[in-house]
């Protein structure tokens, strides 16, 4: 007996372009194993699939070498972050507090 594929997403976003590609794989694929067999890497060569973070609907899978796919999932890889937020809301607030300042 044949076994059923399911249908999952694999979604990447660059700076310049996006790509969503639409795959289907066999029961029991890891996440990580979903995103190498998608064919993003050839889309996108300077992706480093083993190291980029990536999720499943917005949310950060911990252990994509362990978490299974199911039916519909939509698998996106994050680019790393040019700068932490945080620290760019802390330096904005200090700018703005600076500024203030130099207004009283």
């Amino acid at each position: 007996m044949v076994e059923a594929l399911i249908d999952v997403e694999v979604v990447y976003a660059a700076i310049d372009r996006q790509l969503l590609l639409a795959v289907s794989v066999s029961p029991g694929l890891t996440v990580r194993e979903v995103v190498r067999r998608s064919g993003v890497g050839q889309a996108f060569p300077e992706l480093n699939l083993e190291e980029y973070p990536v999720g499943i609907f917005g949310k950060v899978i911990a252990d994509p070498n362990s978490r299974l796919v199911v039916a519909g999932d939509r698998i996106e890889i994050y680019r790393p972050l040019l700068a932490d937020p945080k620290e760019v809301r802390r330096l904005r607030a200090a700018k703005a507090a600076e500024a203030k300042a130099r207004n009283l």
